[in-house]
């Protein structure tokens, strides 16, 4: 079985899309529309800005999701899905592609959350680190610990984990967890405690946005972040979308839940390759590959 996995916020590269609009209409009918309803010359700064440009969370959901989608489409018949699902970001890029929302109402709701999201990481100093080495229950133990707010927020592959959560917290559990044996505990270069209590202000805000979205029942199954199994009610869908980006990104457990139901080749659809090594050491005897422009 075919499983489609969409990439999430930083996989962006300048260039990005840029084949495709070339060499496609429908994609440079897409690409434009995406230029008028977000009101800003997205394609620009996709094609031809500079890393910083394209770094600004308001940009770079919408650059991801807009790659994704179009690849998706532009695939036409051989954009085949038994199931699909998306990291973080890329589960919206997964459900515009599996029918439950069309690609205006998607673009629109990402745009959304990623301006949530900035307003939500300017209310007060947070950030993000990458635990290696650490099995999960240390690293959740450690978080738990740790005084002020710190959580497991990323669940990439055994053995790699990130933590979100206020500055202090992070850099202090971030000692915790080289005395408990990482390998390496790094802040990274985030500018907020994204899948973590303090995204609750996004989360409200984006919640009123997708409740007045129009879901569909989806072409096939997605796995969400969230609960990690295949769902197809889309009212479950909308609910496991809301609580999100307060919740951790499940992508170990989501990976090995696809498995389990058959899943035997995973197509990474959108920018970079970083999915498929994760699905690597999640699931080493599943292949994994890009997804393919058509000649």
């Amino acid at each position: 079985m075919n499983a489609y996995i969409f990439p999430g916020q930083g996989a962006q590269f300048v260039g990005m899309g840029l084949d495709l609009y070339e060499k496609y209409p429908l994609a440079q009918e897409l690409f434009e529309q995406a230029n008028e309803i977000l009101g800003f010359s997205i394609t620009d700064i996709m094609f031809q800005g500079t890393p910083e440009d394209l770094k600004q969370t308001k940009v770079t959901q919408p650059a991801i999701f807009l790659h994704s989608v179009i690849l998706s489409k532009v695939m036409g018949d051989s954009f085949k899905p038994d199931m699909v699902a998306g990291h973080s970001l890329g589960e919206f890029s997964a459900l515009v592609a599996n029918g439950t929302l069309g690609f205006e109402d998607g673009l629109k709701l990402v745009s959304q959350r990623a301006l949530a999201m900035q307003k939500a990481c300017e209310l007060k100093p947070s950030t993000m680190a990458a635990v290696l080495g650490l099995e999960d229950a240390i690293v959740e133990k450690i978080c738990a610990e740790t005084p002020g707010v710190v959580v497991a927020a990323n669940y990439n592959c055994p053995g790699q984990l990130v933590i979100s959560g206020e500055v202090e917290a992070i850099e202090a559990a971030c000692v915790s967890m080289k005395e408990a044996g990482a390998r390496r505990a790094l802040v990274l270069p985030v500018g907020g405690a994204f899948h973590s209590p303090l995204m609750e202000p996004a989360r409200e805000e984006l919640a009123a946005a997708i409740e007045n979205t129009n879901f569909a029942t989806p072409k096939c199954p997605v796995y969400q972040n969230v609960t990690t199994v295949a769902v197809s009610d889309s009212t479950e869908i909308q609910k496991n979308l809301i609580s999100q980006l307060t919740a951790p990104v499940k992508w170990t457990q989501s990976v090995q839940n696809m498995v389990s139901d058959g899943a035997s080749l995973f197509i990474e659809v959108g920018p970079g390759k970083v999915l498929q090594g994760l699905v690597r050491k999640i699931a080493p005897g599943a292949e994994s590959q890009s997804a393919d422009i058509p000649s």
